[in-house]
């Protein structure tokens, strides 16, 4: 970026978001009262904050709306070490309101406990709860919505967390990969659904995890191998088997699940038994001790030396065969069209089809016949219905490739759901490409990205693979998250969540005489969330998600006026240079973008100022109007 600072050059981090988004929508007091305290200032000012935040109730004795010593007056429920707050305690009072916007500021404070009151009031837990040092979040028996916080996610120090009994809501946030030292989790008697995140099998120091009384479904084997003590997953939806280890743990409480009766399922084939991996020669001997001492090889070794061998020789045999049906397809494929392998009544020439082009679904494989999973290292134009259709070629940059966890549609579903990509249901068309409504058998609405291999040009189902791969861990409640994808027939197609109210753009420039204008409330809402969605992106995905492409007709704004960033990871797939060219988003961009060709977060932050004033103004970035 250099060291020459323009308007842009200067902006605050994606930390700072929420707190740049409150004060473009907050009216602060016209006078500030200042008063000398013993008490840290940033402490004071969020103490302060908070106060108003819970409607400045009189049953806190000593608390202030401006001002004030906390720790030297010792405010109620506070506890100081020298002038900082470590310690927020004001359960049972019966208070109302929200968490202060800007607890994030409290370095110091180690334990919050505001549970069994009447906080949240269907909305949810303040994103910017303080990190640096907290070891117990207590907000339980409140009136919370939503799901969990991200900034949980970097709590390294938190010990207790305990949210039972509010509305939390939704797939359960995966929050957890990052916290080692927590030993009490406590999300009971909430409304939670989906399975259970991956991010669980990272507690490493957990011992109690309270789950009942949710609406979680699938497996529990994520949690088999955590060090738990006390589990209760009762009165869910699980289904599948108790793994093993789970039901030898001192306390179990497990029904209300539809469970599967009967034993479990053999491990798969050819998996070698755990006993003879990697033994070490003390556990060698001490297995043949029971001979008079001697040393020497036991049966059973000889047994599973003679396995290995003949597995080993399966695997050498396998490769050699493979190797000569692929060279015989790739003549086969020199000589024929793409699309051979499909079924004979394809059209052979058959083109990447367009918005009024049908195809003959009758002759596409469904998923459920193909047995379709996550595809790997497949190459464009080839069967999906062939398991030796891979590249021979190792490519090293994929094998960080994680697995997808989104649902595989074929080109047959997405035709019959757009009716045929018609432009009656072309609902949108951005930089990656056009969007389209699609409704399904069951009812379900989504939104399907056909992506612009002008723009996006890839030059092998690995890439595209990697990409699908990148924006499916991406998950946030202000993001629009992906559900599914296709890539079939040449094409790539990106399913996701349809939100009704259609973009912020839309709404603030293409209104007409019937459309009511978004409310005060509906504006601080839209601003907050694309601010955590975009300090998700910076902060807490790792490495960080540039977005590139932040502006008004890429927020989404469900029936509720909910936020939902779109486009998030695709862009970080193509070179800056090649990505400046393709958008064409006038007035959006940092001035640093166009000097120096790159984009880094801090112009993400530049466009997120942009569409802050237009959210405000009404106004378009470049309006000719005077």
């Amino acid at each position: 970026m250099g060291t020459r600072r323009r308007r842009g050059g200067g902006m605050p981090g994606a930390a700072s978001l929420l707190l740049l988004a409150s004060c473009c929508f907050s009216v602060w007091p016209q006078s500030q009262i200042l008063v000398a305290a013993t008490t840290d200032a940033t402490d004071l000012t969020a103490l302060n904050t908070l106060f108003t935040s819970l409607n400045s109730p009189g049953q806190l004795k000593g608390w202030q709306v401006n001002g004030g010593d906390p720790c030297g007056e010792s405010w109620q429920g506070i506890t100081c070490s020298g002038s900082s707050v470590t310690a927020i305690k004001l359960p049972s009072l019966g208070l109302s309101g929200n968490l202060g916007y800007n607890m994030n500021t409290m370095s110091s404070l180690v334990e919050i406990d505001m549970s069994q009151n009447s906080l949240g009031g269907g909305q949810a837990i303040q994103y910017n709860l303080p990190t640096a040092k907290l070891e117990r979040l207590n907000l339980a028996g409140n009136q919370f919505g939503g799901n969990l916080p991200y900034s949980i996610f970097s709590m390294n120090n938190l010990k207790y967390l305990n949210l039972n009994h509010n509305q939390l809501q939704g797939k359960m946030t995966d929050v957890f990969s990052n916290l080692g030292s927590l030993t009490t989790v406590d999300l009971s008697f909430n409304s939670l659904t989906g399975d259970l995140p991956e991010g669980l099998s990272s507690l490493s120091s957990v011992k109690t995890l309270y789950l009942q009384n949710n609406q979680l479904t699938g497996s529990i084997n994520v949690l088999a191998d955590l060090p738990l003590s006390d589990l209760n997953v009762a009165n869910n939806r699980f289904t599948g088997w108790i793994p093993s280890q789970l039901k030898k743990i001192n306390s179990l409480q497990t029904d209300g699940n539809s469970w599967t009766s009967g034993p479990a399922p053999p491990p798969p084939p050819f998996t070698a038994p755990p006993s003879n991996r990697r033994k070490s020669p003390a556990k060698k001997d001490s297995g043949s001790s029971s001979s008079d001492g001697k040393s020497g090889i036991s049966g059973g070794a000889v047994a599973g030396i003679i396995i290995s061998l003949l597995v080993v020789g399966a695997i050498v045999a396998f490769f050699v065969i493979r190797k000569k049906r692929k060279s015989k397809r790739e003549e086969h494929f020199e000589q024929h069209q793409p699309f051979t392998s499909f079924p004979s009544n394809e059209v052979k020439d058959m083109k990447p089809f367009e918005e009024s082009t049908t195809i003959d679904v009758d002759s596409l494989a469904s998923p459920a016949s193909v047995g379709l999973k996550p595809p790997a290292k497949i190459e464009r134009n080839k069967s999906f219905d062939d398991d030796d259709d891979f590249s021979s070629k190792p490519v090293a940059r994929k094998s960080n490739t994680k697995p997808i966890k989104a649902v595989v549609y074929s080109v047959a579903d997405l035709q019959i759901a757009t009716d045929s990509f018609s432009m009656d249901n072309l609902v949108g068309e951005g930089t990656f490409g056009r969007v389209y409504r699609s409704q399904f058998n069951d009812g379900k609405v989504l939104a399907v990205k056909k992506l612009d291999c002008t723009v996006i040009p890839f030059q092998s189902s690995e890439d595209f693979v990697e990409l699908v791969s990148n924006i499916s861990i991406l998950h946030h409640p202000n993001l629009n998250e992906l559900v599914g994808y296709c890539m079939e027939h040449g094409q790539h197609l990106l399913v996701y969540d349809f939100h009704r109210n259609g973009s912020l753009h839309d709404l603030l420039h293409l209104s007409d005489e019937y459309s009511k204008p978004l409310s005060w409330n509906s504006r601080i809402k839209i601003a907050l969330g694309s601010a955590r969605a975009l300090e998700y992106l910076h902060e807490v995905c790792s490495p960080s998600v540039v977005h590139k492409n932040f502006k008004s007709s890429n927020i989404l704004l469900d029936s509720e006026y909910n936020p939902h960033v779109s486009d998030a990871g695709l862009a970080s797939f193509i070179p800056d240079a090649e990505f400046q060219t393709a958008e064409q988003s006038a007035g959006c961009t940092a001035p640093e973008v166009d000097m120096t060709g790159q984009y880094t977060m801090k112009s993400d932050v530049y466009s997120f100022g942009v569409v802050m004033l237009e959210l405000l103004t009404g106004r378009k970035p470049f309006d000719s109007q005077a």
